[in-house]
């Protein structure tokens, strides 16, 4: 897929303030035990998604935020940080997260609402991609919001459904 010259922000921004209440209507009232499982010993519980959603929240908003107020700013290439630290997305309750994630997502959309329309077009300049927009960012981020969305789902089907499906397992395969 190739990148596009489009500057429309608007179906990113719906989606990016949209993710905290999908997710909390997805998660809510969920057992800590399927929140904490994991299907193997190198992937990610739902709970740990929520870590890594909230911890990447502030770099996405500081990203966006720079490229807005500054003349294209050097954004550094991120560096997750459970490739160090395996455990580092583990500490905390999925609860936690999802109420952290919640509020700085409001903050930043709210700021980007408020934003000129022209910001979309602002740019950065990322260490590793070169010259990005605004729009690029937001789209990403909206991306990979929905990839984690998706994550999260087949990891609650695979845990709390599929098991108990009987014969009609043999029509899905969860891929958590």
């Amino acid at each position: 897929m190739h990148a596009t010259a489009s500057t429309d922000i608007h179906a990113a921004l719906s989606l990016l303030e949209k993710t905290p209440f999908l997710l909390e209507t997805m998660l809510r009232g969920l057992p800590s035990d399927l929140l904490q499982w994991k299907p193997a010993p190198d992937r990610w519980s739902m709970s740990e998604v929520l870590s890594h959603l909230n911890h990447i929240e502030p770099v996405f908003a500081d990203r966006v935020r720079r490229m807005i107020n500054e003349d294209s700013p050097t954004l550094l290439r991120y560096t997750q940080p459970h490739l160090t630290d395996p455990s580092f997305y583990a500490r905390g309750s999925a609860a936690e997260h999802l109420a952290r994630l919640t509020a700085a997502r409001r903050e930043i959309v709210d700021f980007v609402k408020t934003a000129p329309e022209s910001a979309a077009s602002r740019t950065g300049l990322h260490s590793e991609l070169g010259s990005i927009t605004v729009a690029n960012m937001l789209n990403e981020w909206a991306s990979h919001d929905l990839g984690h969305v998706r994550q999260i789902a087949e990891l609650y089907r695979a845990r709390a459904f599929y098991p108990h499906s009987g014969p009609f397992q043999q029509y899905s395969n969860p891929k958590p």
